[in-house]
This record gives C-alpha cells, sequence and structure tokens, in this order.
C-alpha cells in the first residue's frame, strides 16, 4: 500500500520535474520523455482538441498532461467564473478564458510551485487579464465557498491520495446550481497489485484510478446529483503508450465525469 504522504510528495517531484524540463506526458517515464515541440496537433486530437484551439494558447502551456478534453462537456457561457483543478501549465485555463470572455473568470490551483510559475508566466506572455494561478491543494482549495460555476479538471484527481475530500472541497466552492466537467481515468475492473503499488504508474495516472461505481458514490456522498460518467474506450490505444507491454489499458480508461450541485 502507497503512503499518502509518499504519493504526494513523488506527484509533486515528477510534475515539477515537466514543468521545468520542458518534457510532456502524462504517462510517459522520467528517462524517455519526448520534447514539447514532437507533442503534435495530431497528438493532441486524440483527447478532442482541435487545432483551433491547439493554436490559441501560449507556447509552453500544452504539456500533454490530459486524458480528455473537459472544454468538450463544460459548456462555459460568457461572464462565468470557472475553476480548473490541477492547471499544470494553464492550457485548459486559457482555453476556458476566451468562452467566458473579459466579463468571466477562470482560476487554476495547483500544488506544484514550479507549475504555477509556469502558467503565471504563459499568462503574462498571452495578455491573460481574466485567469490567475493559486498554489493550494485540491483537497483543500484555496476558493472562496459558493464562488465558482463550473470545475474542470483534466487526468489529475485520480493522482490525488484522498479522492472524497476533492470532491467534498469541489461541492463546496461550487455555487448553487454548478457543475463538475472533469476528464480523468477510471478503472473498469481491479487492477493489479504490481500496477497497484507501483509509484511510477500511480503519478503517470494509472495506479490511483478509482472504479466507475467508487467515483458514483464518492460523488454523491459529496452532496452531488446528476451524475454522468461516459467511459471512453478508445482511449484505451493511448493508455497503452503511456506503459507500453504494462497492460495497463485493460484496467483502466479515460472518462468524462459531470455533476451538478
Amino acid at each position: 500500500m502507497l503512503d499518502d504522504d509518499k504519493v504526494r510528495q513523488q506527484v509533486s517531484e515528477r510534475y515539477s520535474q515537466i514543468a521545468t524540463s520542458n518534457s510532456v506526458g502524462c504517462g510517459c517515464s522520467q528517462s524517455g520523455c519526448c520534447s514539447q515541440n514532437s507533442f503534435s496537433a495530431t497528438s493532441a486530437n486524440k483527447l478532442g482538441y482541435s487545432c483551433e484551439e491547439m493554436d490559441s494558447v501560449p507556447d509552453g502551456a500544452n504539456m500533454g498532461l490530459g486524458c480528455g478534453n473537459p472544454m468538450a462537456i463544460a459548456s462555459l457561457k460568457e461572464g462565468e467564473v470557472a475553476l480548473d483543478l490541477g492547471s499544470g501549465g494553464g492550457f485548459d485555463c486559457f482555453i476556458a478564458a476566451k468562452r467566458v470572455g473579459k466579463t468571466g473568470q477562470i482560476i487554476g490551483v495547483d500544488m506544484t510551485p514550479d507549475m504555477v510559475m509556469k502558467a503565471r508566466e504563459n499568462a503574462k506572455k498571452g495578455n491573460y487579464d481574466n485567469v490567475e494561478f493559486r498554489l493550494g491543494e485540491i483537497e483543500h482549495l484555496p476558493v472562496a465557498d459558493n464562488s465558482v460555476d463550473v470545475i474542470i479538471s483534466n487526468c489529475v484527481i485520480n493522482l490525488s491520495p484522498n479522492k472524497p475530500q476533492v470532491f467534498k472541497d469541489s461541492y463546496r466552492v461550487l455555487k448553487q446550481g454548478g457543475r463538475l466537467a472533469i476528464s480523468d481515468i477510471v478503472t473498469t475492473s481491479e487492477i493489479p497489485d504490481n500496477i497497484k503499488h507501483d509509484i511510477a504508474k500511480y503519478t503517470g495516472c494509472i495506479a490511483g484510478a478509482s472504479h466507475v461505481k467508487t467515483l458514483e458514490s464518492m460523488l454523491r456522498e459529496a452532496g452531488f446529483t446528476d451524475i454522468k460518467i461516459d467511459i471512453k474506450e478508445e482511449s484505451r490505444k493511448f493508455i497503452r503508450e503511456w506503459f507500453p507491454e504494462s497492460g495497463a489499458e485493460k484496467f483502466v480508461v479515460s472518462a468524462n465525469i459531470e455533476a451538478k450541485k
């Protein structure tokens, strides 16, 4: 069994390295990450992003750390306040910023100081006045009660060792009628111990994933309603590329997760 504090430390170190080395990819090993320049529009399209979205953000914002496109289900509107859990280099925040407009606001929260610094630099490069990035844990969000219309997240909640607390605090900061629009990794069958207890596969977004039914229970216990988890079977193809020959794609899959307060 992996220790919670060790998990947080390893996750922070892993993503700090990604932020400072300009490597990309959720599942690639620390020694085998590809360069930022080789993460093509074709790769992003596999996750559901358009070429227009790719071209609209500052260079360096897209770090290839997602497993889907939460923008496709967020239905963001002009003037809304959106919160991104685990905002990384700011990729989804910058796409969201254009949709909520100048009267809206985007808040990105990340626990890794190097990521927050990188995202702020990207925001400055792109002149995003309606985006801010805050240092904090997604289990204890630095955000006021009942202040957010939409919460988005892309392949991050699986990294938390305390997912029920993530959903409880998400519920706290959402306004009444607010909604979740999340892309994340979930399990469809029991993960073998050799994968579950591998810290590299935890920081690589695989070993920490929860079963679909467990996620439903967590969301319901946090107070959410209208819960919908849409499994993306086609995602097994790119998950296989994260950890070749591990067989991880047999047990985990990307999913869109939606719920309302």
